[in-house]
């Protein structure tokens, strides 16, 4: 919708730049990050060598709320994403609020903790004091720079910073790959209490490792939050989205399995940098190594920062057009036809985030977020398709995926906050009591500003009416 105080020229919307190997890297991007250099040595404690069936069980896991952002994404292209969906389903206006604040939350705290590290691999790097927030806000300043200048732009880097993310774990592949076939990889742990039967591979193990392993897969819904950009989102979307987590598990699987062929299990489990220990081991004439690991871990977590700040910088001009939010934040730069006054707004928020520190608690809170959202968005889209008149066509999935997506994710929900609330450890239940506090605050503040969401009504016959 134009919007005549943006600009004097005309900005009719988002203009679609992205195809679908393009959507498919972004979604690659969003899930290949620095976590999985510390994961796998988690789930060899759990599993052992079976750690590669954690990583397949995962993904089945995640892919059943994956196909269901895939048939949203494609259908319902708006740049709202959980929001819009949320809304068109249900048509609870404070739903769709609370929805939307959760997943930008996550996207900004995500931000926040990432630019942080990167300014603490500087620091180390150099091997001087370094001040770490002012580099963290020069660094979000420098994002957010890329975003303005545009959607091809901001792909052009995530496509660079994924390839050396990506080439940092093909590199461990290549190198150990002379190692596979040496070790049994079905041998798990043996049990923890003395004179116990050995252990066995059960479905109740994978499954423990799985819950882990799920985590590795998020990022994959940022992608619904750039549908509206996307040149055909009905076939593009499901491609790149589903695509990228076939790629994503093969690489992670293939990964698992050089790790394991050739550290014995116990040492992943055992060692603080898991990966970069299979790297020392398989490549001694590679000198460096740690060096080489510190520009890859750079690289993958600016990835994420960018590809969070995009997320946002669209969710919010997103629930502005839907009336959620205050009608500037949807306002188009003339040139760049970049949402700017999203751009800036987030830059704000993130700079406090970082000023006020005590963000990683925050960060953690956010899972607990995202799966809710993913309960919710299946949960949409059970209501969707079992409406007449609602768009049809295109990639599709039986009623049967979202119905067994909601339910995964509430299972994860539970499992999460049972593990928090039973830990001994002092602050293990701080998470989930941050994440119940922002939905809280979310809704309170939805009534404080009353937004004018009366602008969208479910069942919603096409297009947004302007807010």
């Amino acid at each position: 919708m134009p919007d005549p105080v943006s600009s004097p020229a005309p900005v009719t919307g988002l203009h679609p730049t992205l195809n679908r190997w393009q959507v498919l890297l972004y979604g690659l991007g969003s899930m290949l990050g620095a976590g999985i250099y510390a994961l796998v040595g988690r789930a060899a404690e759990t599993l052992g060598n079976a750690i590669w069936l954690a990583f397949l069980a995962a993904m089945v896991a995640a892919l059943l709320t994956g196909l269901s952002y895939a048939c949203v994404g494609g259908r319902y292209a708006k740049a709202g994403g959980a929001a819009y969906v949320t809304h068109r389903a249900i048509g609870w206006p404070a739903l769709s609020y609370v929805v939307g604040i959760a997943v930008m939350m996550s996207g900004l705290t995500s931000m926040a903790t990432g630019v942080q590290a990167i300014a603490e691999n500087l620091e180390k790097a150099a091997g001087m004091a370094l001040p770490i927030k002012l580099i963290a806000i020069g660094l979000v300043l420098l994002v957010g720079g890329i975003i303005f200048r545009g959607m091809k732009e901001s792909m052009w880097v995530n496509i660079l910073c994924t390839v050396v993310e990506a080439s940092g774990l093909l590199f461990i592949i290549a190198v150990g790959l002379r190692f596979w076939g040496g070790v049994d990889y079905f041998e798990i742990p043996p049990p923890a209490t003395a004179g116990s039967a050995a252990s066995s591979l059960t479905l109740a193990l994978v499954l423990q490792g799985a819950v882990l392993m799920f985590f590795s897969f998020i990022g994959f819904e940022d992608i619904l939050n750039v549908s509206e950009e996307v040149k055909d989102p009905q076939r593009d979307i499901p491609f790149g989205l589903i695509g990228a987590m076939i790629l994503a598990t093969l690489i992670y699987m293939a990964v698992a399995i050089t790790a394991v062929s050739v550290v014995p299990w116990r040492e992943l489990a055992a060692s603080k940098t898991p990966l970069m220990e299979v790297a020392r081991r398989a490549a001694p004439w590679l000198h460096g190594i740690d060096h080489v690991y510190l520009v890859i871990t750079i690289f993958a977590i600016g990835n994420t920062a960018l590809l969070n700040y995009l997320m946002g910088s669209r969710l919010l001009y997103g629930m502005s057009c839907q009336g959620l939010l205050p009608a500037p934040l949807r306002r188009l730069h003339p040139v760049r036809h970049t949402p700017h006054v999203a751009i800036v707004v987030l830059f704000v928020i993130v700079t406090l985030l970082i000023l006020s520190g005590g963000v990683k608690p925050l960060a953690e809170a956010t899972v607990l977020l995202l799966l809710t959202v993913f309960a919710v968005v299946n949960v949409s889209l059970i209501l969707l398709k079992r409406r007449p008149g609602e768009p049809t066509g295109g990639f599709d999935v039986p009623l049967i995926i979202p119905i067994l997506g909601a339910l995964v994710c509430t299972l994860l929900i539970i499992v999460r906050v049972h593990k928090t609330i039973t830990d001994p450890t002092p602050g293990s239940a701080t998470a989930p009591l941050i994440a119940l506090a922002i939905f809280g605050g979310s809704f309170v503040l939805y009534l404080a500003l009353k937004p004018r969401a009366a602008a969208i009504t479910a069942p919603v016959p096409d297009d947004l009416p302007p807010a």
